[in-house]
């Protein structure tokens, strides 16, 4: 089963919240062996909710709605699921009983434009909402499945896994399980690994993805068998494979953060790190000294304002490098690594008593500090593996 998923709601065009629900509902579809292809965000204008909900059908067999199905006038995600497969809206006498009895319940009073949430598109199933006062529903037609969810994340949530998921179960014959399994790489790019295993990112069952953030990326494993066993055995077997090619760049599994593989080699080596940071704050000998352990393997660290030393990049490389090697000595430490900010520009040093490497990055981002962060301790990361091979 293929499906795509449209939030609903002018305020996240706006910026004004995140959409926390299309992450959430796309994880509980690929943990049931759902393909999710299309994710899109719409304001609440009836028009384009229905062409998005007939774009969808059109490419996939199922398409889930999360928002819109409120009490007000721009709540009008119900009217476009109706019109998307020309159906007319139903009003249920005993949907509008139990929506009052639910505010009789929270002792408030039921103002009359809770009537629209009575009104579900003609044959439609009815999905209790045991949580909220929103009616939700699952409308089969020949184009495909249109099921609509909440935009209140906890009453979403609840009817994901205790309606939605077992009635996707049920139409997939779904009776086995999905296992998953992340291995968390530093010190390459997402498309280095790409080209490194692409031909397992082809293959059907396990599956193997790619997820690049704040200068890291991970490779996801998923497996689907009928017993845990089974994906377990699958998941070890691709494991394997995608270890003999890349295994040099996997520091950790699941969510082991970087500095904590960082402190963990150098403890094991009995090294030290040296630290400089430019105009990050002193960002990353925080991340660092808040590892159990961090502490004892700082030597030295050194905070600095930013610095401009302009657009010249080799020029600038070839000076970071420098005041790393610099630390280095001074400290004594066995390993320093640099971070260097300028205007829309970053410097990264690592530095050892036998290797060095120097990169700088157009990068200009609030978020530099962990982007920048990030690459030092995967590229320190990878270079004390490497002194572990000479």
């Amino acid at each position: 089963m293929n499906a795509e998923i449209l939030s609903i709601g002018t305020e996240l065009l706006l910026g004004e919240i995140v959409d926390t629900n299309s992450t959430y509902i796309a994880r509980s579809l690929r943990d049931i062996g759902v393909n999710v292809f299309y994710m899109a965000t719409v304001g609440d204008n009836l028009e384009r909710i229905k062409e998005n909900i007939q774009m969808g059908l059109s490419r996939s067999d199922l398409v889930i709605t999360t928002g819109g199905l409120g009490p007000t006038v721009d709540d009008v995600t119900r009217q476009a699921a109706a019109n998307a497969v020309g159906r007319e809206l139903v009003f249920h006498q005993e949907l509008l009983d139990d929506i009052a009895e639910k505010f009789k319940q929270f002792g408030a009073r039921m103002s009359e434009n809770n009537r629209i949430q009575a009104y579900i598109p003609a044959d439609a199933i009815i999905i209790d909402n045991p949580v909220g006062t929103a009616p939700c529903y699952i409308i089969e037609d020949e184009m495909g499945i249109i099921i609509s969810l909440p935009g209140v994340p906890s009453e979403m949530k609840y009817l994901m896994e205790h309606k939605i998921l077992p009635y996707l179960k049920d139409k997939m014959d779904f009776s086995g399980i999905i296992k998953t399994r992340t291995l968390r790489t530093a010190g390459v790019g997402e498309s280095h690994l790409d080209e490194k295993i692409a031909d397992y990112m082809t293959h059907p069952n396990p599956t193997v993805g790619l997820a690049a953030h704040r200068g890291q990326t991970d490779i996801r494993l998923a497996a689907r068998a009928e017993t845990e066993e089974e994906a377990n055995a699958m998941l070890d077997e691709m494991e394997a494979k995608v270890r003999e090619r890349v295994g040099k760049y996997i520091y950790g599994m699941d969510k082991l953060p970087l500095q904590n593989a960082l402190v963990e080699r150098l403890k094991t080596q009995g090294k030290t790190l040296a630290i400089l940071e430019i105009g990050t704050g002193h960002a990353l000998h925080e991340r660092i000294k808040a590892v159990p352990d961090g502490p004892d393997v700082i030597a030295h660290a050194d905070s600095r304002e930013a610095v401009t030393i302009g657009d010249d990049e080799d020029a600038f490389k070839q000076w970071l490098n420098d005041e790393v090697k610099s630390v280095l000595e001074q400290s004594g430490a066995d390993v320093a690594i640099g971070i260097a900010a300028q205007e829309n520009t970053t410097g990264i040093a690592v530095v050892t008593p036998r290797h060095n490497y120097s990169r700088v990055y157009q990068y200009s981002t609030d978020d530099v500090p962990n982007w920048a962060g990030n690459w030092g301790i995967g590229f320190a990361w990878r270079m004390l593996a490497e002194r572990d091979d000479d």
